[in-house]
């Protein structure tokens, strides 16, 4: 395949990564244009060396095949780590100190679905990055060289920094569901080595990989997905169960009771761990999580953040706000009080074994001063993917004429109304065809109550949505 200009579909280049359906819009070409894109980006800031992975999909391996030879084609080294979760191939780049990483996933899409997720060592690649490659390709303005490529096995090396940090001195019993994800094979080491050390016992649902995910859809934010989890924990009377989606860079959690804990309250957890290190330091969540969450940081002595929705927007404030965490409703969390600053799933589940370990309690105690408010999950609005960034701003502007000191708008990613009993969000996914929605309000009564003044906004700007 030679170097040659090359435009992408619009609707593949996203505000944080690159995603599309295999052989409609995304193609092998499209990897291997990429490839050349990057690597010339890379070239021209002075770098060299590039890391590759990618997920249990079946359209992964030919993707990374024809990604590295873009990437070589520009003179780029490419180091394969091969098949494993995003936060793997994250780990490699810091870990070898390489000028970049590419992944090769779908994330939690359906099987049909692949991307590429991209980051260079100190910062990730989004919004006019992305877009800047786009550029790049449809020039054709590569440079040329003859890059080489090596296979290290860095397996043992994630599993061993992830084992690094593990510290209980209990024995927890976990039940963890892999969905048939891209970290199989290291939760499988992983949790050798907690067995081996007698740090429990462990159960694992769907380790094998399989990127046709026959046993349920790898998304943890959707509770249908948590069944076989939360049977699993209630079955054997165990602590707690951690499930993570396709590319294992998100978790999701139920206590020993079944009972799923959203990432928002999740995040207290690990807030309270975290400023006891770092007082008064800021934490930061997206739109989508509580405002209980957000009162708990503040009670907790740290500094909490809004921010919009996006992993590599995450990333980007935390940098500015040198945060130790951050974290989003659909179960990325950040750490960079003793970790890297990456979303990773596995990484998580260590820091929330610790926590419960410390204790000397059941999970549930641990969230069990948080308040009771009633909510939704993140329920999804199908839309058209070409209109789906138009839709917010107008429900926005409908609204404009309702603002007062009880009827609050913020519009920092989508539309999220706050009243004296709750709040509610609709905001456009960057990488589905849908509007996100979250209600949440004190009582019973409110929630539905501002459910169906969701559900009346909707309407007005042309579709047919009940929460029910």
């Amino acid at each position: 395949m030679s170097q040659a200009a090359h435009k992408f579909s619009n609707s593949i280049l996203r505000e944080y990564d690159i995603r599309g359906i295999v052989g409609e819009t995304l193609t092998e070409e499209d990897a291997y244009a990429l490839g050349c894109a990057f690597g010339t980006k890379i070239i021209r800031e002075g770098g060299k060396q590039v890391c590759v992975g990618y997920d249990g999909r079946t359209s992964s391996p030919v993707f990374a095949e024809k990604l590295i030879d873009g990437l070589t084609s520009t003179g780029v080294n490419v180091e394969n780590v091969g098949l494993g979760p995003t936060p793997m191939l994250y780990f490699a780049v810091k870990d070898r100190k390489a000028d970049g990483g590419i992944m090769i996933t779908g994330s939690h899409n359906p099987p049909e679905y692949n991307g590429f997720k991209m980051t260079l060592q100190a910062a990730p690649i989004f919004g006019e990055a992305v877009q800047e490659l786009g550029r790049i390709a449809a020039a054709g303005d590569f440079e040329q060289g003859n890059g080489k490529v090596t296979t290290p096995d860095i397996q043992d090396d994630y599993v061993n920094r992830l084992y690094q940090d593990l510290k209980i001195d209990r024995p927890l019993n976990i039940v963890w569901d892999n969905g048939n994800g891209a970290a199989g094979e290291i939760l499988r080491r992983l949790t050798a080595k907690m067995e081996a050390n007698n740090q429990g016992k462990h159960i694992l649902l769907f380790d094998d990989i399989d990127g046709q995910f026959p046993n349920h859809h790898p998304d943890p934010t959707v509770d249908e997905n948590l069944v076989d989890l939360k049977k699993a924990v209630l079955e054997n009377g165990f602590d707690l169960g951690i499930a993570f989606d396709g590319d294992g860079d998100r978790i999701g959690v139920v206590d020993e009771k079944g009972d799923i804990l959203r990432c928002d309250a999740l995040m207290t957890i690990y807030a309270k761990d975290v400023l006891s290190r770092n007082p008064g330091a800021a934490i930061i969540g997206d739109v989508k999580c509580s405002q209980m969450m957000f009162d708990e940081i503040a009670r907790l002595g740290g500094r909490p953040i809004m921010w919009n929705t996006g992993h590599s927007l995450v990333k980007a404030k935390m940098t500015e706000e040198n945060a130790p965490l951050a974290g989003e409703l659909s179960g990325h969390i950040f750490f960079k009080d003793g970790y890297y600053g990456f979303d990773d799933a596995l990484y998580c589940g260590v820091r929330l074994m610790n926590a419960v370990a410390e204790t000397q309690a059941p999970f549930s105690s641990l969230s069990a001063h948080l308040p009771q408010l009633h909510n939704t999950p993140e329920v999804r609005i199908e839309v058209e993917e070409e209109t789906k960034f138009t839709l917010v701003p107008k429900i926005a502007e409908n609204l404009k004429s309702r603002v007062s000191d009880d009827f609050q708008i913020n519009d920092i990613d989508g539309v999220r109304v706050t009243t004296p009993n709750g709040w509610w969000l609709l905001r456009p996914s960057n990488t589905q065809n849908v509007l996100v929605s979250r209600v949440e309000a004190d009582n019973e009564e409110n929630l539905n109550a501002l459910k169906k003044m969701v559900e009346e906004e909707v309407a007005k700007i042309g579709y047919d949505f009940k929460f029910d």
